[in-house]
């Protein structure tokens, strides 16, 4: 795997995408704003088209609707990858300084997705995400890799930052 090296991706705000928040990514992942969902903006991907990876993330304002968020965020990744996966782990992270709160999601076992998180400050902002490989999952193979990614979406997350 390369040396670590890192990037800050900063806040986006436009007529197409409003993404108020910045974090450091590793420098080998490639940003693709996802525009397929005309109707959804705030997706962004970062790939890594070397290892076939892509960490997909989903930015949200809550507006009245944090509850809702965290159902869908339980029913659209998480409850689906529970139950194929051998064994969950959770890692809860907390900064107040920045109002930074969530978990990070290890799913064991051979699961389409791995690694998934989400992160908000519980009254404005709401960030999931969840890393896939285009491959067959074989948790053996892809540990390694796993590992590797699981790192850098670590400091994704330790360096995520609101934009008021």
């Amino acid at each position: 795997m390369p040396e670590r090296k890192y990037t800050t991706f900063s806040a986006v705000k436009n007529s197409d995408y409003n993404l108020p928040f910045s974090f450091e990514y590793s420098a080998f992942g490639k940003l693709n704003f996802n525009e397929e969902f005309e109707n959804e903006k705030g997706w962004v991907n970062i790939e890594f088209p070397a290892y076939k990876a892509s960490l997909y993330l989903t930015y949200k304002e809550i507006n009245r609707n944090f509850d809702e968020l965290m159902e869908q965020t339980y029913n659209m990744n998480i409850k689906t990858h529970i139950s194929r996966a051998d064994a969950v782990g959770e890692i809860q992270f907390i900064n107040d300084s920045a109002k930074v709160y969530g978990i990070l999601y290890d799913l064991k076992g051979n699961v389409a997705t791995a690694v998934q998180f989400y992160m908000t400050d519980s009254t404005k902002h709401f960030l999931r995400g969840s890393l896939y490989f285009q491959a067959t999952p074989n948790a053996d193979s892809l540990e390694p890799v796993v590992n590797y990614f699981r790192e850098d979406i670590i400091t994704l997350i330790e360096t995520l930052k609101w934009e008021n």
